[in-house]
């Protein structure tokens, strides 16, 4: 399962629902903004995995977190600390906020949702992404680890959409899709 539907899917999409509320939007374009958002955070954590110490960095980031609180119990995305999670998760992911920014802009092109409202769900969409890989990653790491694959494994494989061996196809091709383009 990759990271938007664990979002989306999880808990009968609860948070989704919570996302809606805090912001507003109806379900579909809760979803709409997510499927803008999501692939563009997966992206940028699968960049940060490519730099040196990136997957130490990581794993440190999903043992310590506690990220997955934020899936098993969305009423705490409102909470001004999640807030600040997802502000810190964008600064590890992204490194800077005119970035961050120009993730809101492709994001309300592709949806026609306000870019400023956007800017504001960013750090709730980047606390889901880190609570998907942490949960996805707690349960698939002791199966990788039986066969070997460890964590490494585990967080590939959340990121490989198409289960070819390589994520790096899969988010080129979600960021190519939500930005537009027509890459091949």
């Amino acid at each position: 399962m990759n990271i938007l539907d664990s979002i989306l899917n999880h808990q009968d999409g609860a948070a989704v629902q919570q996302v809606a509320q805090q912001f507003g939007l109806g379900n579909n374009e809760t979803i709409s903004a997510l499927s803008a958002l999501v692939p563009q955070l997966a992206s940028g954590v699968q960049q940060n995995l490519q730099q040196p110490g990136g997957l130490q960095s990581l794993l440190g980031a999903l043992a310590s977190g506690q990220h997955d609180q934020y899936l098993n119990e969305p009423n705490r995305l409102s909470d001004p600390s999640a807030i600040a999670n997802g502000n810190s998760i964008l600064g590890h992911i992204f490194g800077s906020q005119s970035a961050s920014h120009a993730v809101a802009a492709n994001a309300a092109a592709q949806t026609g949702i306000s870019q400023d409202l956007l800017k504001q769900m960013l750090p709730v969409a980047a606390t889901l992404v880190m609570g998907s890989l942490a949960r996805q990653t707690s349960q698939a790491g002791s199966a990788q680890a039986a066969s070997g694959g460890g964590m490494m494994g585990a967080v590939g494989s959340m990121l490989d959409a198409n289960h070819d061996g390589s994520a790096m196809d899969d988010v080129i091709g979600m960021v190519g899709k939500f930005l537009g383009g027509t890459r091949s």
